[in-house]
């Protein structure tokens, strides 16, 4: 049922889309991956916008009685931007090797992983406010996580791509 309502939300959406994920429907532990990224990447990251979602999602935790999460300027984000970067080139947002990078998280401490993504969204108002309109993006957002790493990556043709990551120490 998750995997039809996505698509039918891809399928209506002609601008503006969105996804999430959570590494409990991940059972996929067959392949073995080397963990290491580029700590770089994260200054591709438009720092404004992300400390802008940032504290929205945050205030939107604590008026439902959640704690705030920590931002993640290192792994998260760097396994963040990279993925962004992957949906920017293939023009299309997905989950493709979220299993790669809930690995990576757990191999560095993480008990708990969550994504969402989105596409063409030009505020940190809107594309939270989407997010928190679709019961899977919320869910994620109100899940059992501390900290979050974000991608949040302007294209060439000036829209942005949007991944958050949530995990839990």
């Amino acid at each position: 049922m998750r995997f039809k309502t996505t698509l039918l939300a891809i399928a209506f959406a002609i601008t503006f889309t969105s996804c999430s994920k959570d590494d409990s429907l991940n059972t996929d532990n067959s392949v073995e991956t080397n963990y290491t990224i580029d700590l770089s990447l994260t200054q591709q990251n438009d720092w404004e916008m992300t400390n802008e979602i940032l504290a929205l999602v945050n205030a939107h935790r604590v008026s439902v009685g959640l704690t705030t999460l920590a931002l993640d300027k290192q792994y998260a984000s760097a396994y963040a931007v990279e993925h962004t970067q992957y949906m920017m080139d293939l023009e299309k947002i997905n989950h493709d090797r979220f299993s790669e990078r809930s690995e990576a998280l757990k191999s560095r401490g993480a008990k708990r992983v969550g994504e969402n993504v989105a596409f063409g969204y030009s505020t940190a108002e809107t594309v939270v406010n989407a997010w928190l309109n679709s019961p899977d993006h919320k869910r994620a957002i109100e899940g059992e996580y501390t900290h979050s790493g974000f991608g949040v990556v302007k294209s060439p043709d000036n829209k942005f791509y949007f991944t958050q990551i949530f995990y839990k120490k």
